[in-house]
């Protein structure tokens, strides 16, 4: 599929704020490495990505990212995802592994703006909260807008065991690239 005039520059700019997001990620607010840290490098671009939330600075805060390849024709997808909650102090850390894409769409208008949208199973490979488990699967919505909108958005919802890291990110805290398809 060839890019438009405006979508490749676009595409550009996006990979670029990815890439420096995933570089300069805020600092851990205690003793667990940083989200960043524990993605490891890609060769090439990545097809999809993103990063949420802002640096967390006092006792209570979340963030994520992640980064990967995916073939949206087929559902494969790859990659690593992270996500960090800081509850009254406690840092909770869990990295994710993408199981495969349950659906996606170009045109997906999630508030109120048109996006390029991707449903994922994800595994939690590795957890320093306690409750949630290594094993335990969860769900992820990634919803990229384009045209130059700051609405894009960032959900994940896990059973009960996993409950604390349900978080939707959402509006200009939140850089995500989802492929057309």
């Amino acid at each position: 599929m060839l890019l438009g005039p405006i979508r490749l520059p676009v595409l550009l700019v996006t990979c670029a704020i990815l890439v420096a997001g995933f570089c300069a990620g805020p600092a851990a607010a205690g003793g667990v490495k940083p989200c960043f840290s524990e993605i490891p490098p890609l060769s090439g671009n990545p097809q999809w990505g993103f990063h949420t939330g802002p640096p967390i600075s006092g006792r209570n805060g979340s963030y994520a990212r992640a980064v990967g390849d995916v073939t949206l024709r087929t559902g494969s997808i790859s990659g690593t995802v992270c996500q960090v909650n800081v509850v009254a102090g406690v840092d909770r850390l869990i990295v994710l592994k993408p199981q495969h894409v349950i659906s996606h769409t170009h045109t997906a208008m999630l508030f109120g703006h048109l996006g390029n949208l991707m449903e994922v199973d994800v595994k939690v490979t590795s957890s320093t909260d306690e409750k949630c488990k290594v094993g335990t699967i969860g769900h992820m919505t990634v919803d990229a807008t384009y045209n130059g909108v700051q609405s894009s958005s960032v959900r994940f919802t896990f059973p009960a065991s996993c409950k604390g890291h349900d978080h939707l990110y959402h509006g200009s805290q939140v850089d995500a690239l989802v492929p057309e398809g």
